[in-house]
């Protein structure tokens, strides 16, 4: 086994084309929609890829002399701590690298907002902080695509999970964001969210600001195919060997989704057996699930017992198609449908349940699914 490598599944940053798995055709038309003007919404559940993606794009010769903003949506929840990640994430990719031509811009344009500048403490990279001022949100965001709209260069602005602005309190925030965005020529945008329910809303309804603005992709689980040559390639030259039999059972075991995969692959790699059978790989899951115990635990007790007991049933089938069928209901003793139903709405809302294209329901994270069924 040869040693001194860097891991080549990562389940957190973006390593490079060399460590990214397929996604070509998707590159090519998501890059292709940003080249001819055209905004993009990109919908996929969690966990299957549309932020690597995003990235893979981002590193691309589709972006090359392009300007490239990654914002992560995720944490916000007004339109204060919206505008504060989103300016952030503006002065940090535009310092780097930093020039005294860059902080005079920058000042220029932002001195209000009294810019910080300092070190990323992991990366090492320039990073930026700012300061919004109440009641000043509005202006600072418009002075953000202002500052966009005059770059040298154009612009693509990734927001992910963009759904969560739909939940905002304090603002229309969908109304605010399209009357800036709408007057841009030199940005175009990505729209990428993990809810399809509340992102088709948002840019089909008649009733809603972006109906209609975007090209809208949705981005599936990456070929098995494809990604055992990927997974092979690479423990090959670590010195392992994985069959392809033995790869489907862990694809299979992921439902294919890229991150459930990326980790089994990253444990596998770690630890170095020379020919990875199923045991490996079912030892590899048994000590993911073991480590995340404690988060399990927590998830169960934020729920209420019938919710728990619902959810712990669907687990067990794996996937349920009818969960009002009297055979479902009687053989985990549920009761009514109508509170089953209203259990599985609420789950759904908490993302402890998803609902997939078929229209069939599944425990969202798939190790708490595996975690679930042992009890």
């Amino acid at each position: 086994m040869q040693t001194g490598f860097t891991n080549p599944f990562s389940t957190t940053s973006y390593l490079g084309a060399e460590y990214f798995c397929d996604r070509t055709e998707e590159t090519i038309n998501l890059g292709e929609a940003l080249r001819n003007r055209r905004n993009v919404t990109l919908i996929s559940p969690r966990r299957v890829g549309k932020t690597g993606l995003i990235q893979h794009l981002f590193h691309s010769p589709y972006a090359k002399e392009v300007h490239c903003i990654y914002v992560d949506l995720f944490s916000t929840s007004n339109l204060q701590e919206f505008t504060k990640v989103f300016a952030e994430a503006v002065l940090s990719t535009r310092i780097n690298p930093f020039s005294e031509r860059v902080w005079e811009e920058i000042t220029h344009f932002f001195g209000a907002l009294r810019p910080v500048f300092g070190m990323d403490p992991v990366s090492g990279l320039p990073q930026c902080t700012i300061d919004v001022q109440p009641q000043r949100e509005e202006w600072t965001v418009q002075q953000i695509f202002a500052y966009l709209e005059k770059s040298e260069q154009p612009c693509y602005v990734a927001f992910d999970e963009f759904q969560t602005i739909a939940e905002y309190k304090d603002v229309k925030m969908e109304a605010l964001l399209r009357t800036y965005i709408q007057q841009l020529k030199n940005v175009q945008f990505i729209f990428a969210g993990s809810k399809k329910h509340v992102m088709a809303q948002m840019f089909t309804s008649a009733k809603r600001p972006f109906y209609r603005s975007t090209q809208i992709m949705n981005i599936d689980v990456i070929d098995e195919a494809s990604y055992y040559q990927f997974a092979c390639q690479h423990m090959v030259a670590h010195g392992q060997e994985i069959s392809q039999d033995v790869f489907h059972e862990l694809y299979a075991m992921a439902d294919g989704y890229t991150w459930y995969v990326q980790v089994l692959l990253n444990r596998l790699y770690q630890s170095g057996v020379e020919v990875i059978d199923s045991h490996a790989v079912k030892t590899a899951l048994n000590k993911l699930i073991q480590e995340e115990e404690p988060a399990y635990q927590t998830y169960c007790r934020l729920i209420t017992d019938r919710q728990l007991q619902v959810l712990r049933a669907i687990a067990k089938e794996g996937i349920v198609k009818e969960p009002g069928s009297n055979q479902f209901l009687q053989k985990y003793q549920l009761g009514a449908y109508s509170t089953v139903r209203g259990a599985i709405l609420t789950m759904i809302d908490k993302e402890l349940l998803y609902q997939n294209d078929d229209g069939n329901y599944l425990v969202y994270d798939k190790f708490f699914s595996y975690w679930l069924q042992q009890r």
